[in-house]
């Protein structure tokens, strides 16, 4: 079968990758987001998609708008089977998703999580499962009908890149299963009532407190390593665990001093601390930044 490929980060090269080494599917072109300026030096990248698709000296087509009329035309002279959209970062035209089934690999289980953030949302609301769901798009955002959703637990220790790991697996098996038993699966509708949307992640969602210690170890998980957490002050709390969620404190009191971390209050509960990064500086040990600031067992930390 000949597959269109469109996407643009990490998760969506390994599906590419994984399609590539799959006997029967040839990928026909990859579309993908136009090189970026990266790092301090904003040198000009190309997307992980992109690399991969010219070592295998397949088409590359970088469209700034994929709704316009020229990009379009092109798009519908190419033959294909399907296409298959992971994270692309661009919406589809109507005269797209007619020219093939255009299915979507969505790390939530919609119609849970329809959006830009669904794997950081996961954490964010301590979800026991999470999944994967392919989607025969329409015009909507996330709302096509489902063909398929695999489920997998998550672990309350997960951090993001963990989590991000194991549904990225999720989602390359689903993606050679879907196309290769497409016609199999009976597509059912997204029941729009039981709906939620998750918008993109910016560095101000990075700030805590220290009120609800779960709510605030659920960031960790999510926001982790990028933007982070960190204080109103600046210090970003590098590695952080979870002692308890159940106690009322004083927010920020320092409730131990350990070998290793530190413990810190929270309105509900308590975390441990092991290490922090204070402004424009280097990450070090949590009790190295206590000492640098003179604080000890009951004061505060800000």
């Amino acid at each position: 079968m000949n597959v269109i490929f469109m996407g643009t980060p990490y998760y969506a090269e390994a599906i590419l990758k994984r399609l590539l080494d799959t006997a029967g599917i040839n990928i026909v072109a990859v579309y993908t987001q136009p090189d970026k300026p990266v790092g301090r030096k904003k040198i000009i990248t190309p997307s992980v998609v992109k690399t991969l698709a010219l070592s295998h000296n397949i088409d590359i087509y970088q469209p700034t708008r994929l709704r316009d009329e020229e990009i379009v035309a092109k798009l519908l002279q190419i033959k294909c089977d399907y296409i298959i959209v992971a994270a692309y970062g661009q919406i589809l035209p109507k005269q797209i998703l007619s020219h093939a089934p255009c299915i979507n690999l969505h790390a939530s289980i919609l119609p849970q999580y329809r959006g830009a953030s669904p794997i950081q949302q996961t954490l964010l609301n301590n979800d026991d499962k999470t999944g994967v769901t392919a989607m025969l798009m329409d015009v909507g955002l996330d709302t096509g009908d489902i063909i398929k959703i695999n489920e997998i637990d998550v672990k309350k220790e997960m951090i993001i890149g963990e989590l991000f790991n194991a549904l990225t697996d999720v989602a390359c098996d689903l993606t050679v299963d879907v196309l290769k038993n497409y016609d199999s699966y009976e597509q059912v509708k997204q029941d729009d009532f039981l709906s939620s949307h998750c918008g993109k992640i910016t560095k101000a969602d990075g700030e805590i407190k220290f009120d609800n210690a779960q709510v605030l170890y659920n960031k960790y998980r999510a926001y982790t390593p990028w933007p982070g957490i960190y204080l109103r002050c600046g210090l970003k709390l590098k590695e952080i665990s979870l002692i308890e969620s159940y106690s009322k404190n004083e927010a920020g009191k320092i409730i131990a001093i350990n070998n290793d971390s530190i413990d810190i209050a929270c309105k509900n509960g308590s975390i441990r601390i092991k290490k922090v990064q204070p402004q424009s500086k280097k990450e070090i040990d949590s009790l190295s930044y206590i000492n640098g600031k003179r604080l000890a067992l009951e004061d505060y930390l800000y």
